[in-house]
């Protein structure tokens, strides 16, 4: 590849989100909205989705989230599923507890972790049906301990504003009572600045389409908090000679049939290999229904590929440097460590072709909402500690307070703040003996 086709496929995505015509369109959304409140959220409800509803119509009711069903068979997986999601974000709440100790003689210093007061999800719709954002999305703030938990979904298409009863089934089940049905990027909107019938939130997350996710980095500029970015799906598989082509065919499809603004990227050092699984991807595309086929063929053949690499070592660093939101490797498994090590920066990391990306979409219960476009880099996925904050606690006595003084003060006069280092001459008078040598 050449640098400027090697930077084309590391940025990918960035350029549909940040287009300049979709964040004019999505800054008027959000100006609305703030201006108009409700009215505005049907407003976008009715152009941009053809529902019409009025503003009391926007909650769902008690009623619908209790009249809510699902088959037996999609119960018994959300149930399964929450049960994983639950033990694992309890772990990681388990492991983001209060801590406290004494750093030096009379210093005692550690942090007090609480749930931030209020969250909203952002659930998408429209291409399909995704109770399991839902959960993934829920579990963590329902475990992390938030109290004010807004959920936010489109309705499904061409209806009258009804809302995909999958979803609703994960919020009853998860004790979710406020849930809105709303267009996308107003409905990030109206979470963030609260309307007449939606509540103004601190924190909103989820995943969603270039517009979803253009909306909640331009409600950073009012004072919300987002995630840096969860846009449209990406995937990242590492295989040599000994995985088996059907089976890597087909994990590739998972991410890739989401929408043709997915990206899915094959790293391997195998060109036979490629060939194997190119001629499967070929026989497995036609039995897909045709709007999925299209998705894949876009996802791999435009805003991915496959990469040849001269080895496993070579096929960590491009993986490092695309920043995968899901990766899976399928290698030998004696260098399936050696690899691992050798990866940094991935939103996921799947093991083995045993661990499908549809396995940790649906019940594994890692996180599945996780950073996309590059931001793997610097950020992680969703999980209990998405939704906790943390709070510095420090106590010093009077002795150790002493100790301190002379750093106090030189460094407060260095920098020009009397008042900081007036503070401690007034305990321990003007020239606070610097600390005894042993």
């Amino acid at each position: 590849m050449t640098a400027g086709e090697r930077a084309a496929l590391l940025r990918r995505g960035l350029d549909e989100i940040f287009a300049p015509t979709l964040r004019e369109s999505i800054c008027r959304i959000i100006d609305d909205v703030r201006e108009h409140g409700d009215e505005a959220v049907c407003r976008a409800l009715r152009d941009f989705d053809g529902i019409r509803i009025e503003p009391s119509q926007l909650a769902v009711t008690h009623d619908e989230l209790a009249a809510a069903t699902v088959g037996p068979a999609v119960d018994d997986a959300i149930d399964d599923a929450i049960t994983h999601l639950r033990t694992y974000n309890q772990r990681v709440v388990e492991r983001a507890a209060n801590w406290r100790f004494e750093s030096e003689p009379g210093l005692f210093v550690g942090e007090k972790v609480t749930p931030i007061a209020s969250a909203g999800l952002f659930v998408p719709s429209g291409k399909a049906s995704y109770p399991s954002v839902a959960y993934q999305l829920g579990v963590p703030a329902v475990v992390a301990g938030v109290t004010d938990v807004a959920l936010v979904v489109p309705p499904v298409p061409a209806g009258r504003g009804e809302v995909d009863p999958a979803v609703l089934v994960v919020c009853r089940k998860l004790g979710i009572r406020q849930v809105f049905r709303v267009n996308g990027p107003a409905g990030v909107a109206a979470l963030g600045f609260g309307t007449e019938h939606i509540p103004k939130v601190r924190k909103i997350v989820g995943p969603g389409s270039p517009a979803v996710t253009l909306a909640q980095v331009e409600m950073q500029r009012h004072g919300v908090a987002t995630m840096m970015l969860l846009g449209p799906t990406e995937s990242v598989v590492i295989a040599d000679e000994t995985a088996d082509p059907a089976l890597l065919a087909a994990d590739l499809l998972i991410e890739a049939e989401h929408g043709t603004d997915s990206a899915v990227v094959l790293i391997t050092p195998s060109v036979s290999l490629a060939d194997a699984v190119e001629a499967e991807l070929a026989a497995q595309i036609v039995v897909l229904p045709t709007p999925r086929a299209a998705a894949v063929r876009a996802s791999l053949g435009v805003n991915g590929g496959c990469v040849i690499v001269d080895d496993l070592q070579q096929a960590a660093t491009v993986s490092n440097q695309y920043a995968p939101e899901h990766l899976q490797l399928a290698v030998a498994e004696q260098v399936q460590q050696a690899v691992l090590d050798l990866l940094t920066d991935a939103g996921e990391i799947l093991i083995g072709q045993d661990t499908p990306f549809s396995a940790a979409n649906f019940v594994i219960g890692c996180p599945a909402s996780l950073p996309t476009s590059g931001f793997a880099h610097v950020s992680s996925g969703i999980t209990a500690e998405t939704f906790l904050k943390r709070t510095a606690v420090a106590e010093a006595t009077g002795a150790a307070l002493r100790r301190m003084a002379p750093t106090i003060i030189a460094l407060a006069d260095h920098e020009g703040f009397p008042a900081h280092g007036n503070a401690i001459r007034l305990r321990f008078g003007p020239d606070p003996h610097p600390p005894s040598m042993p």
